[in-house]
């Protein structure tokens, strides 16, 4: 009885704002699903563009795997941005390439480099994060 190859199971994950994105990359024929649902109904045009701009960069590669995404909090637009984010990074795993590396990183950063920025909160006393009410001083 032959030995089963075992296929080739690359895990990333995504941050962005309060979304957490973790994808699953497996050799396959190029399928990808964000939700357990086909990228093509994902939200909207330009979020679905965003999503597949680390699948255009990679080129083949991303044509010889399929991906399962898992995304929850925030939201639309930081989940998109957590989901590509993790799709970068499982193809660079997968494919273990410096030239794609450079290729992300001078296209966008943020598909490699988490983004730390967030809301400011608000102070005490005041309804802003900034903003203050107007005192009179006499």
């Amino acid at each position: 009885m032959a030995k089963k190859e075992k296929k080739k199971i690359i895990v990333a994950t995504g941050k962005r704002k309060g979304a957490v994105a973790r994808a699953k990359l497996v050799e396959g024929t190029g399928k990808v699903k964000i939700n357990s649902q086909p990228l093509e109904y994902w939200k909207n045009d330009y979020l679905r563009m965003r999503i597949k701009e680390p699948l255009i960069i990679a080129g083949d590669v991303a044509k010889k795997v399929n991906i399962f995404v898992n995304v929850v909090g925030g939201g639309f637009s930081s989940q998109t941005d957590a989901a590509r984010m993790s799709i970068a990074k499982a193809l660079l795993g997968y494919s273990k390439s410096d030239d794609l590396r450079k290729k992300y990183i001078q296209y966008d950063r943020n598909l490699l480099v988490y983004d730390p920025r967030r809301n400011e909160p608000h102070k005490p006393g005041s309804s802003e994060p900034r903003a203050h009410k107007q005192r009179s001083k006499r």
